[in-house]
């Protein structure tokens, strides 16, 4: 990159697109469809770009639509891929839209999309590793690993859901006199593959089959409100397998439950070859939900509908579930960092999003550039980070120690008290599962009303997804009902901690310790749960002596597994 040269992401693709009358809806916005197939190429195109190769749409994550477009505005597409894995990489897709004439710009939807590179011979090829190189670069690549993971337990999620969970069989506040029966609402159309709709390997490309997908969806949504429906998420969908020029697809919907103000909408999309062909290829399906607008722009109430007897009511129940979880996601994941609660209530249906979200955020502060060295004593350094109302704490120190055993020791807290003079006890309430579990912290530190202060803490933990990766242990306050506050204590909240652990060399391994205090926990800095204090030499040190003398313990136990 030559001097004065403004540096870009070698995989970034930008498209920008006139909307004209031939692309738009009978309102003249443009249609979600036609969105849907620019932002799927301009996706396409970055993951190309980084693989060398042709690649396909293997999954997409819940796209939320703001705004909508109109007529002689522009829509403005940026993708670039945030991170390749094996023979998949996520690529990072930002809409907006300007108006030509006032020069204004708005954000449509952002979204993150799955691709997999295709080789010529054995199909799937082994993709180039990404470096990033920017701090927002550093910290999708970082929490694009937490993204792949969330997505892999995505069915899983829905089933805990409705098996720990009872569904409403029907709804609240509904007009009884005004009840749709679903099979109204049910829509087929069939659609011939031809060489426009495909790539130059012959597949289809994703985004036509979806805007295939919003096409009927609209049309059974619209016979359920017999109005005009405005697409308002397309919840997050896999790919199960290609098609290909001169296949036929055939495209379902009908309207799985409606809901106050909105209804979900299911898809399925099946290919076969010859009209005669028995057997069918399941595609895709996808969940779209709706809302009809009134002339002030606010959702309409939306009628009733019946659920079919049956596989019907089974998609009635899994809607209201698919709703809850969206809900949580969007409230967990979507927002910014600093909008999320301190404290979030933890059930089955976001476990798997405040895990995210408590990894993720430890992993942005890591990725920021402008820590400032505050102090040094014998190899143990402290820095300092100030951004807006908020003051981060990062404790580093190198050890002789397999990262491994490091890890293990660092994520029990009930082993804390051991290093950590400002930790009284540590319960195990919970084990979530493998990698999360939430603990009952009784601290040493004494509040203003004179007691002791307590706090519920989920700890998730990861190991490397790949080299160079750290291992990761990450700390946020969350609520429990079996774990309500104590009149003994003075229930206080921890906002973002961990710690992230790099193996440095065969011997040496890097334990940074992070605390992120919100302005209102400034006065405890010295003597919070965090452990964070002004003697943090003495509290390392005591931790690096607790980390010597269970190392081999530790690997004992490992070597048991």
């Amino acid at each position: 990159m030559e001097r004065g040269e403004q540096y870009r992401n070698p995989t970034e693709v930008q498209m920008s697109q006139l909307v004209l009358p031939c692309h738009t809806n009978h309102r003249g916005e443009l249609s979600i469809g036609q969105l849907l197939k620019w932002i799927d190429t301009t996706a396409c195109l970055s993951a190309e770009r980084h693989a060398g190769c042709p690649c396909v749409t293997a999954s997409v994550d819940d796209i939320y639509f703001e705004h909508t477009i109109s007529v002689g505005q522009v829509v403005n597409i940026k993708a670039k891929v945030n991170r390749a894995f094996n023979s998949s990489m996520e690529v990072g897709i930002q809409v907006s839209y300007e108006d030509l004439c006032s020069g204004k710009q708005w954000n449509v939807c952002k979204a993150y999309a799955t691709f997999v590179a295709q080789g010529k011979a054995t199909g799937k090829m082994k993709l180039k590793p990404l470096t990033p190189q920017t701090e927002e670069e550093k910290m999708e690549y970082s929490i694009a690993a937490e993204r792949r993971r969330m997505r892999l337990a995505h069915t899983d999620t829905l089933k805990d859901l409705l098996t720990h969970s009872t569904m409403p069989t029907e709804r609240e506040n509904g007009d009884c006199n005004n009840v749709v029966p679903a099979e109204k609402t049910r829509v087929e159309s069939v659609e011939l593959v031809l060489p426009p709709h495909a790539n130059h390997q012959g597949n289809t490309f994703g985004g036509q089959i979806m805007a295939w997908m919003e096409n009927v969806a609209t049309i059974a949504a619209s016979r359920l409100c017999h109005a005009h429906p405005t697409l308002k998420t397309i919840e997050m969908f896999h790919f199960r397998g290609p098609s290909q020029v001169g296949d036929r697809l055939l495209l379902k919907a009908i309207v799985n439950n409606s809901f106050k103000n909105s209804m979900e909408v299911g898809v399925c999309v099946e290919a076969y070859r010859q009209e005669m062909e028995v057997s069918r290829r399941h595609i895709n399906s996808a969940f779209m939900t709706f809302v009809v607008l009134d002339q002030e722009g606010q959702p309409s109430a939306i009628p009733m509908v019946k659920p079919e007897v049956g596989d019907g009511e089974r998609r009635y129940r899994e809607a209201s579930a698919r709703k809850k979880i969206r809900l949580d996601r969007k409230y967990i994941i979507s927002c910014e960092q600093t909008k999320v609660p301190l404290s979030v209530p933890w059930d089955q249906s976001n476990k798997v999003y405040l895990s995210y979200n408590n990894v993720s955020a430890l992993k942005t502060l890591v990725a920021k550039t402008n820590w400032v060295l505050a102090a040094e004593i014998d190899k143990v350094r402290m820095y300092t980070l100030e951004e807006d109302k908020y003051l981060s704490f990062r404790i580093e120190m190198t050890l002789c120690i397999d990262a491994t055993q490091a890890f293990f020791l660092l994520s029990d807290l009930r082993q804390r008290h051991e290093w950590d003079r400002h930790y009284a006890s540590a319960e195990l309430v919970q084990q979530v599962d493998e990698d999360d579990t939430i603990y009952h912290v009784v601290s040493q530190t004494v509040s203003q009303e004179n007691k002791p202060q307590d706090f519920v803490i989920l700890a998730s933990r990861r190991k490397p997804c790949d080299e160079g990766d750290p291992y990761v242990v990450a700390f946020r306050s969350v609520m429990l009902p079996t774990c309500p506050p104590n009149p003994e204590y003075t229930r206080q909240e921890t906002m973002c901690s961990g710690f992230c652990i790099w193996q440095e060399t065969a011997e040496l391994t890097k334990v940074s310790y992070y605390n992120q205090a919100a302005p209102g926990y400034l006065a405890y800095v010295t003597t919070n749960i965090a452990g964070l204090s002004s003697d943090f030499y003495v509290t390392f040190k005591a931790c690096e002596r607790f980390l010597q003398k269970n190392k081999d313990e530790i690997t004992v136990g490992l070597q048991n597994l």
